[in-house]
């Protein structure tokens, strides 16, 4: 990571556009007590769950996502998560993943694909430190 290039804070708001959870395939890990909520949320059993709607991508455990592209877990219509109270951490981190705050030029690159990145709310340096122990996957 360049040497803290975000010290000065960062401005994201989240605009509700549902990018971040649909478009090219990719991966959204979960830990095994995100999926044990999940399969709850569900009503299925842990092995049913596992099953049904998760695979595994770059040797984790990853939701399924639609042909498309689209996490499973979203309805394309309203652009809303049928399970916003609880998405995985990496759901809810996003943008302030470890991959894209590795530099500046990491966190523009996304920028050009998340229109809330840039705008709104400020976040202190501190805040995305605190965001950033809190990632269950470095590799993010």
């Amino acid at each position: 990571m360049d040497e803290l290039w975000f010290a000065d804070g960062l401005d994201f708001t989240c605009l509700e556009c549902g990018r971040c959870c649909r478009g090219e395939p990719g991966a959204i890990w979960v830990t095994p007590e995100e999926m044990q909520r999940l399969a709850r949320h569900v009503e299925l059993t842990e092995e049913e769950f596992s099953r049904r709607f998760m695979t595994k991508r770059w040797g984790r455990p990853s939701l399924v996502e639609r042909k498309n592209g689209d996490c499973i877990f979203l309805d394309a219509e309203k652009c809303r998560c049928l399970a916003y109270g609880l998405r995985p951490a990496q759901c809810s981190l996003f943008p302030f993943w470890p991959s894209l705050l590795r530099s500046r030029e990491s966190w523009e690159e996304a920028r050009e694909r998340c229109p809330g990145m840039g705008q709104g709310r400020h976040f202190s340096q501190e805040e995305i430190l605190a965001m950033l122990a809190k990632s269950p996957f470095f590799e993010l």
